[in-house]
């Protein structure tokens, strides 16, 4: 399993419609998920994206891993505040997402994605 690169259009219909919602945040998935929010020239985006792409295959029947290219997709950064890259987009299946501003390291994600995401 891979890392899901995500467009406007596929972020409407798989994560949360916010032109249809704009004020409600709904989850659309079927299982919690992270975005990582970066750009192609980010540096530390570079060093975050194994990282992703190593979680997306060990937590691939518990979460999604999506990428969003803020260059390509300067709506979807405007919506979710995107100002410093990566950022990362903690999204469990009730209550609202969190954001993570930075790079961290894999266990630091880890963490996250068992505090928020995988918490029961």
């Amino acid at each position: 399993m891979k890392a899901i690169q995500l467009t406007k259009v596929d972020f409407l219909t798989k994560v949360a419609n916010f032109e249809k919602n704009p004020t409600e945040w709904k989850y659309l998935g079927d299982k919690p998920a992270i975005i990582d929010f970066y750009a192609t020239w980010c540096g530390p985006c570079k060093a975050v994206s194994p990282i992703m792409e190593e979680l997306a295959e060990e937590y691939k029947d518990s979460i999604y891993v999506y990428k969003v290219d803020t260059e390509d997709e300067e709506e979807l950064s405007a919506v979710f505040g995107i100002r410093s890259i990566p950022s990362v987009l903690f999204i469990p299946m009730d209550g609202s997402p969190r954001m993570a501003v930075g790079a961290m390291p894999k266990s630091g994600y880890e963490k996250a994605i068992q505090d928020v995401l995988l918490v029961k």
